[in-house]
């Protein structure tokens, strides 16, 4: 047993429910078959441990305990409910977990990854699944998922709904496929684990500008990917988290605001990841075989290859941006790109690019697009222009580090 006073365990449960639930839920739906009974047990069973563990105290395994008696709890409510004829059936086919019920550790720690495989199945139009597994296995929420879609929450949500049915009503099966079947699902699970580690490193919401656990959380399911399937995209995108995440300690004040790439201190940057994550890339480059994520991963690359940011090789990013604009256009990629342009050949080059963004209805509510035009009417001495963007911008922005910044620049331009 783990020794932690009782007056500890809710704290304890709290913070375990913030970095193990959904490790849970990803156990739980492998062995009910279901996503919402699934998430039914897990909270069963946090609040059957808020009850037993003060009294018995905290078990040497605390996740295999939730996941097992998430497990029973299910099966408890399966019995009280008018539908458990039918699911009482699939469930006593079940195998236990072991002689005393309780799931193994070992096979817990890749389930998160058989869920992304199952959630990722071809039966699944490629946003629906992408938007459940970034829900259901990440717990991203709804709106963080639909800001990066540029969609509507509500839209958001009835994908969710569609996407479980569809693969409860068709019985999916909860496993990694076979080697053969991986091609066929890679896309999707590429743009989940990337979504997941862009929530990570910038997140979408709240007080904090990064998320460790999640940036993390996706670099192991990348190198869990590249064991499984060595596939130059897949090196391409463990490249581009790397090279991403070696930055992060750089990214944050001491005070907690965001520091940009420009004026970052580069000796804190992690020499290590870089170093891993720059030999990827020339990997996936060698092959020939160049995606959407080598491409980027190639940029942030340049960007780790300068000292100091005046040495930045702009030229060889605009040709990058230029390239993925073809190989994957989104207008992210192009708003990217139009700050690249700007770089190169001054903001006014880069601000008519902006403009014609911003035109677009897809990006009306992008609040860095205002921020990008913001920034390049700043440089170019327009100050009522740049407060307007600002502003806009202001009206949009979910996060507390990016407000704080763009509220520093209101002040800056004002005084």
């Amino acid at each position: 047993m783990a020794s932690i006073a009782p007056g500890g365990i809710p704290d304890f449960l709290d913070s375990l429910f913030r970095s193990e639930s959904r490790r849970i839920l990803a156990s739980l739906i492998r062995l009910l078959g279901d996503f919402d009974l699934a998430e039914d047990g897990m909270h069963d069973a946090f609040a059957a441990a808020l009850e037993a563990w003060p009294r018995d105290g905290v078990p040497d395994h605390p996740r295999a305990w939730l996941v097992s008696t998430g497990r029973f709890k299910a099966i408890d409510r399966l019995r009280r409910s008018a539908r458990f004829s039918t699911s009482l059936e699939t469930l006593a086919e079940l195998p236990d977990e072991g002689p005393s019920g309780w799931v193994e550790e070992e096979g817990v720690e890749d389930d998160r990854l058989r869920l992304i495989f199952t959630c990722c199945h071809p039966a699944l139009p490629l946003e629906a699944c992408t938007a459940l597994t970034l829900r259901e296995v990440c717990g991203l929420t709804t709106e963080a998922i639909a800001r990066a879609f540029l969609t509507a929450p509500s839209t958001l949500a009835q994908r969710i709904v569609r996407a479980k049915a569809k693969l409860r009503d068709a019985g999916i099966p909860f496993e990694i496929p076979a080697r053969a079947d991986l091609p066929g699902r890679l896309e999707a699970v590429l743009k989940v684990v990337y979504l997941v580690f862009n929530e990570g490193y910038s997140a979408s919401s709240g007080e904090a500008l990064t998320r460790p656990d999640l940036s993390g959380e996706a670099i192991r399911l990348g190198r869990l990917l590249l064991e499984l399937l060595p596939d130059p995209e897949v090196k391409g995108l463990l490249a581009l988290m790397l090279l991403q995440e070696s930055r992060r300690a750089a990214r944050v004040s001491p005070e907690g605001d965001l520091v940009l790439l420009e004026d970052q201190d580069r000796s804190r940057w992690d020499r290590a990841l870089m170093a891993e994550g720059k030999a990827l890339v020339d990997q996936a480059l060698a092959s020939r075989r160049v995606g959407a994520y080598t491409l980027q991963a190639a940029i942030a690359a340049v960007h780790a290859e300068a000292a100091e940011a005046p040495a930045t090789d702009w030229g060889r990013i605009l040709g990058l941006y230029t390239l993925l604009a073809r190989v994957a256009p989104s207008p992210v990629v192009e708003l990217n790109r139009a700050v690249a342009v700007a770089m190169r050949d001054g903001p006014q080059a880069g601000l008519d690019l902006t403009d014609a963004l911003l035109a677009r209805r897809d990006m009306a509510e992008y609040h860095l697009a205002h921020a990008v035009r913001a920034d390049l009417c700043r440089r170019l001495g327009r100050t009522e222009e740049a407060l307007v963007s600002y502003r806009q911008a202001l009206g949009l922005v979910q996060q507390g580090p990016e407000r704080r910044f763009l509220e520093r620049r209101v002040a800056e331009l004002q005084t």
